[in-house]
């Protein structure tokens, strides 16, 4: 299995077959249990075997088969999948942060997960350093030699700046640091984030992977050392853990995702060629593009430039005129999805932050963070200019 390719294993890793021999993946919609004896239950409490199970919150046959196949992707050696993709943060980070630890961020993440490093982590006693991501120097600048986790998104949602895995795991390793990266925009198909240097991967499992706007889930990739000793313990007794049920849509999602998202980075690219030249907007946005600031960077880390674009219509109001011309792209906050979504994250994802802190990140009142799903090429971007005319 180790030769096969990420196509291939995200088809037949991790199976687990009941004694019935099933084609497709069972559910084992249980809460928990049964022992032979009161002996095998104390023996298990004590140390469960691989296919040994306690209580669906600690783990569950399904939800193993999802783990192993998306650590089979990426390259972990184990995962564990929570409740969101948000559970997944939070479960990386303070599972091992306490009061007094260093993290160093880069400053363009998601609204939830800089309310996690702003007000949750900070509340508890450990000091957070933001940083511009793409500046090495300022990574360099920050990092202490007691900075206990570097963190940031390979590519920051939702100005797609792309950040260098390998030159930033170096300089978080030099001072033993753990380098986690969430790798939601990269998804597990162009992901190489192991291999680039990172410790632990985090993904969103609500967006490529699922793909299809069905479920919230998320999923933490790591050493075995690492996802048993530290995340594990920390989870199972917070109950962000992923349900059966989930998990079985999550599997059904990973054997299509390769398929989808090459589609979807397809049709980015297309759209994001086409568009760039269009001056009704003052700015186009990908990482695929030769004029992104990382492209070379990109192509090197990842091969492609995903499946998500941003444009900038000029103004908030511009945005809204676009997105409410729109036919065919979807006004709604998820990513990843087979259906397109425009999103303004300045009024939405990203509206907790201050103006001031907004600008700095580059999220402008024209912004639209648009991504890209199945449908046909040409009718995403007719519906695209036809709602631009109207500016």
């Amino acid at each position: 299995m180790k030769t096969w390719k990420k196509r291939t294993k995200a088809v037949h890793e991790g199976v687990r077959r009941s004694q019935y021999n099933e084609v497709s993946e069972a559910i084992f919609l249980t809460q928990g249990f049964v022992y032979d004896t009161a002996e095998a239950a104390e023996a298990r409490f004590i140390e469960a075997g691989a296919d040994e199970f306690i209580y669906a919150r600690y783990g569950n046959p399904t939800v193993a088969m999802f783990e192993d196949r998306i650590a089979a992707l990426e390259g972990a050696e184990v995962g564990f999948a929570t409740a969101s993709g948000m559970a997944a943060v939070n479960g990386a980070l303070t599972s091992m942060l306490r009061a007094g630890d260093h993290v160093v961020s880069a400053r363009a993440l998601f609204g939830s997960c800089l309310y996690i490093l702003e007000e949750i982590l900070t509340r508890y006693g450990v000091e957070v350093t933001f940083v511009d991501g793409t500046d090495l120097n300022a990574w360099k600048a920050a990092i202490r030699p007691e900075t206990k986790v570097v963190f940031f998104e390979s590519i920051s949602n939702p100005t797609l700046e792309v950040i260098d895995i390998e030159a930033v795991a170096k300089l978080g390793h030099a001072v033993g640091a753990t380098v986690v990266v969430d790798n939601v925009f990269a998804t597990p198909v162009f992901s190489d984030a192991i291999a680039q240097g990172a410790d632990v991967v985090v993904y969103s499992a609500t967006k490529h992977i699922d793909g299809q706007g069905r479920a919230l889930g998320g999923v933490i990739l790591g050493t075995k050392e690492y996802i048993r000793g530290t995340v594990e313990p920390y989870m199972k007794h917070t109950g962000g853990s992923m349900s059966p049920f989930t998990a079985w849509m999550m599997l059904k999602g990973l054997e299509t995702m390769d398929l989808r998202v090459r589609a979807q980075t397809r049709t980015a690219l297309y759209l994001a060629q086409q568009l760039e030249a269009d001056a009704a907007l003052s700015h186009v946005i990908y990482p695929g593009l030769e004029s992104h600031p990382q492209c070379a960077l990109t192509m090197a880390q990842m091969e492609e430039g995903g499946t998500v674009l941003a444009i900038d219509a000029g103004s908030q109001a511009a945005a809204f005129k676009l997105l409410n011309a729109l036919e065919i792209w979807t006004i709604s906050n998820n990513l990843g999805d087979a259906k397109s979504i425009g999103t303004h994250p300045a009024t939405t994802t990203h509206q907790r932050l201050s103006e001031e802190t907004r600008a700095m990140l580059g999220i402008t009142p024209g912004l639209i963070r648009l991504s890209v799903g199945l449908e046909d090429p040409d009718d995403l971007l007719n519906d695209l200019r036809g709602a631009i005319t109207q500016l």
